[in-house]
C-alpha cells in the first residue's frame, strides 16, 4: 500500500485531495508547510510527494532534498501557474511530474494508480544494474563499454520518474529500444507504449495522427479517430525525430505539455491525458533551434533530462558483442552452427559504422547469407551519405527526365535515412516539393497497380523542374 505526503496551505485542497488518495487505496499524511511536512518526512519516506510549489514558509521542492532516497519517491510538484518557465524550473528542481490547479481529478487518480509496484520497480531496477555489470544487458540494450554503463546509469535513474527524456543520438544508434526500457521500467509499463515518426508522416495528417479528429471534421474523414496522446493514455509516447515536426503542431504540443490536454481536430472539446513524453532525435536540437526549424521553448520543456546515445563506433569491444549477438539469433531461427573466422572479426572493427548497430546487424546478415559454416566478411553497406562519390546510380542515356528525377529523389531518400527534411536539404528543394513529389510518385504505384487511380483522388500538379537537385541529377 503506497504512502502519500500532501503538502498544502489550503485545508480544502488537503481535504478533498487526502480523500482521493485513500479512495486509491493509499495512506495519507498532510502537513501545511515546509516545518509540517519535514516533520512527516522523518517519520516516514512517502511514496508519493504531492506538493504545492507555494507554501508560507518556502518553496515545496525544497523538501526534495530532505527526502532520505530521491529516487524512490514520485515528486509531484501543484501549480497555480502553468506557464512554461515554472513547470521546465519545478521539474529540474526535483519534481517528476506536476498537477497544475485547479488540480484536474483524473490526473491525479492516474498518478496514484502507477504506485502499487514501486518497491517492486526499484529491485527490479536494483538487479538490472547488477546484471548490466555482469552480462553487459540493461533492458532491451546491450553492451558492456564504458559509454554503455554511463548510459544505463542515466535511464535507471530517470526511468522510475515520470520527467520528459530527451533522446539524443545518430541513426540506428537504439533510441527506440532506450524509449521501449524507459517504459518497462517505469511505473507505466502495464500501460501502452506507443511511438511515432514525426519525419514519416506528412504535415497535413500529422495533427489528426497525434490528437485525432472527428468524423466530418475534413475531406475524407468519415469516421472519428483516436490519436497517439489518447490512446497512449496512462502510458509512454515517443515522438521520434521530434525536430521534423511542422512548426504549427509545435505550439500545439507545447500546450499539451503545459495543461495535460488537447482537442481532436473538428471539435473544441478538451481531453484530458496522462501520457509520460520521451521525444527523440538524430540532430543537434540546438542547432533546429538556431536555424529556426525548432521552438526554443519546446526545446527546453523536451530538455529536461536528456540522455545522448553513444554511436556504435565509440563503443569498443560492443561492435563484436553485438554481432555475435545477431549471429546467434540467425542460428537460433535457422537451425545452423554458423561461427566467425578470425577474419571476419578483425573486418568488424576496420569499418566506420556510421549506421551504427542497424548497419551493424544488416551487416552480419548479408554475411549469414553468403556463408556455409564459417561466417567471412560481407560486402560494406552503400547506403550511407558520408561516402560521397561512391554514392552514384547508373541512369541509362534516353531515360525520361520524370523517371530519372523519381530515381534520384528516392535513392537521396534511402540515403538519409528517410529524414525528408534532410533529404530536401541534400536535393536544394523545399520539404513541400518533396512531399508533392512523393504523392505523386505514390499515386502513380497506385494507378499503375488498379489500372486508375483510387476514387476522389487526382495527381497534384508536379514541381517545378528549376529546382537545384532536380532531373538529371546522378550524382549526390
Amino acid at each position: 500500500m503506497p504512502h502519500v505526503l500532501i503538502v498544502d496551505d489550503s485545508p480544502d485542497e488537503l481535504g478533498w485531495m487526502s480523500e482521493v488518495a485513500e479512495a486509491e487505496g493509499c495512506t495519507v499524511a498532510t502537513a501545511d508547510s515546509l516545518r509540517a511536512a519535514r516533520v512527516q518526512l522523518v517519520r516516514q519516506q512517502p511514496e508519493v510527494l504531492l506538493t504545492d510549489i507555494q507554501l508560507p514558509d518556502g518553496n515545496g521542492l525544497q523538501l526534495v532534498h530532505d527526502l532520505e532516497a530521491p529516487a524512490q519517491t514520485e515528486v509531484v510538484a501543484i501549480t497555480g501557474h502553468a506557464s512554461v518557465d515554472s513547470v521546465v524550473e519545478a521539474l529540474r528542481l526535483g519534481a517528476t511530474d506536476y498537477l497544475v490547479k485547479p488540480v484536474d481529478v483524473e490526473r491525479l487518480r492516474g498518478i496514484l494508480k502507477r504506485q502499487p509496484e514501486a518497491a517492486e520497480l526499484r529491485h527490479e531496477i536494483g538487479e538490472l544494474r547488477g546484471e548490466l555489470r555482469r552480462a553487459g544487458r540493461f533492458g532491451l540494450l546491450l553492451g558492456a563499454s564504458p559509454a554503455m554503463q554511463s548510459l544505463y546509469d542515466k535511464l535507471a535513474r530517470v526511468a522510475p520518474t515520470s520527467a520528459t527524456v530527451l533522446l539524443i543520438g545518430e541513426s540506428g544508434t537504439g533510441k527506440e529500444l532506450a524509449a521501449r526500457t524507459l517504459h518497462d521500467l517505469s511505473r507505466r509499463k502495464r500501460c501502452p507504449f506507443l511511438g511515432v515518426n514525426c519525419g514519416a508522416i506528412s504535415p497535413q495528417l500529422i495533427e489528426s495522427e497525434l490528437f485525432g479528429h472527428e468524423k466530418g471534421s475534413f475531406t475524407g474523414a468519415d469516421r472519428q479517430h483516436i490519436g497517439f496522446f489518447e490512446r497512449a493514455n496512462g502510458g509512454t509516447l515517443l515522438l521520434d525525430e521530434v525536430t521534423e515536426m511542422p512548426m504549427e503542431l509545435q505550439v500545439k504540443l507545447l500546450r499539451v505539455l503545459e495543461t495535460g490536454s488537447f482537442v481532436r481536430v473538428g471539435t473544441t472539446q478538451p481531453i484530458s491525458t496522462d501520457v509520460r513524453l520521451v521525444a527523440a532525435t538524430n540532430r543537434l536540437p540546438e542547432k533546429a533551434v538556431a536555424e529556426g526549424r525548432f521552438r526554443e521553448d519546446l526545446y527546453h520543456r523536451l530538455n529536461v533530462f536528456p540522455v545522448v546515445l553513444p554511436p556504435l563506433r565509440e563503443r569498443g569491444n560492443d561492435i563484436e558483442t553485438l554481432a555475435q549477438h545477431f549471429l546467434d539469433e540467425l542460428n537460433r531461427q535457422e537451425g545452423t552452427l554458423k561461427s566467425f573466422s578470425p577474419q571476419a572479426i578483425a573486418r568488424l572493427y576496420e569499418q566506420n559504422w556510421s549506421g551504427n548497430v542497424r548497419e551493424l546487424r544488416n551487416y552480419v546478415q548479408r554475411a549469414f547469407i553468403l556463408a556455409d559454416d564459417v561466417v567471412e566478411a560481407a560486402e560494406t553497406s552503400e547506403t550511407t551519405m558520408e561516402s560521397g562519390p561512391a554514392d552514384v546510380i547508373s541512369i541509362r542515356i534516353g531515360t525520361p527526365l520524370d523517371e530519372v528525377e523519381r530515381r534520384v529523389t528516392m535513392a537521396t531518400l534511402e540515403r538519409c535515412g528517410q529524414v525528408k527534411r534532410k533529404t530536401a536539404e541534400v536535393l536544394g528543394i523545399s520539404l513541400k516539393t518533396l512531399y508533392n513529389r512523393l504523392e505523386v510518385y505514390s499515386m502513380k504505384d497506385q494507378a499503375h497497380e488498379t489500372g486508375s487511380l483510387p476514387s476522389g483522388h487526382r495527381l497534384p500538379p508536379a514541381p517545378p523542374q528549376g529546382n537545384r537537385g532536380g532531373p538529371g541529377a546522378a550524382k549526390h
